[in-house]
Order: C-alpha cells, then structure tokens, then sequence
C-alpha cells in the first residue's frame, strides 16, 4: 500500500484511441483519489515527452494493436525524459483471447504472450531508460473498439492496490 498519501503524486500517460483506455484512466484515478492520492491523467498526444511533470510514480498505459503498444506510446516512450530510478506502473487495455475457431479453446496465457507482447514491449524501453517497475496489469476489451471486459472496474481496484511506494 503506498506510504503517507498527502505526498503522493502519480502521473498516468494513456494512448486511447476508441475511449477504452480513457475510461480504465478515469477509474484509476477515481480509485486512487479516494486513498487521497493526486494523479495526473493525461493523453500522449497532450503532452511533450520533454515535459513530463515530476512524480512518485509514472504509469503508461497503451492499447494492444498487432500486439503491440500503439505507435503514439512507442513514440511518447522513445522521447520521453524521465530520471533513471523513478518508478513506473504498466496497464494496458488489450483484446481479449478469443476462441479457436476449429478447436473452441481460449488459448492460455503462454500462447497468448507469444503474440501479445505490449507489456514486455512498453517495460524494455523504460527499463532501457533505467525506470523501475512497480507493476503491471492488463484490461480486456472485448471487440475493437470496445466494450471493456465484464468486472474491469475491480481489475483496476486491483490494479490499484497493488501500487506500492516508500
């Protein structure tokens, strides 16, 4: 759980294109702020990635697209000046697995990760710039454009309660 809640400030970069991402954005920071931490929500396309305000933690989150980050969290991620060792939260919105269309089955998470790869994409090139993970989390939209999965909201609860700073 984090530390004293008056000092903390997370800044939270999303690159919603369909809306998705803008809403899991807004229940993060409904849920945190009810814990009385400040957060920063804001769109990729709204801020310089040289001027990203200082925060406890940064959390990026991107929408899945030919399994991977969309091209303007890529770009956000590549220019962005954060100091090394500052710590960063990764949740991503992403298809949900579908069923095989022979078979039936849902593919489990190992199959899933060979062609989903926005988390592993979005944690190399902030660890890269010597960012410390903190955690990650995924929330499923059900078609292209939506809706969100069915319970998304506990799964960022959850999501939420697993941020944790001195």
């Amino acid at each position: 759980m984090l530390g004293s809640f008056a000092t903390i400030k997370i800044e939270y970069f999303h690159a919603s294109h369909y809306g998705n991402g803008a809403m899991v954005a807004e229940e993060f920071e409904k849920q945190m702020e009810a814990r009385g931490v400040k957060v920063g929500v804001h769109h990729v396309r709204d801020v310089k990635p040289n001027e990203i305000p200082p925060a406890d933690l940064y959390l990026f989150s991107s929408p899945g697209r030919m399994g991977r980050p969309i091209g303007d969290m890529r770009s956000f991620l590549k220019k962005a000046a954060l100091p090394p060792g500052a710590k960063y939260a990764i949740l991503t919105t992403e298809p949900a697995p579908k069923p095989d269309k022979k078979t039936g089955r849902i593919p489990t998470d190992e199959e899933q990760c060979r062609w989903q790869r926005v988390i592993p994409i979005m944690n190399k090139m902030l660890q890269e710039k010597g960012l410390v993970k903190v955690t990650e989390g995924k929330i499923y939209v059900t078609d292209i454009k939506g809706p969100l999965e069915e319970g998304w909201q506990k799964k960022v609860a959850d999501f939420a309660s697993r941020i944790t700073l001195p």
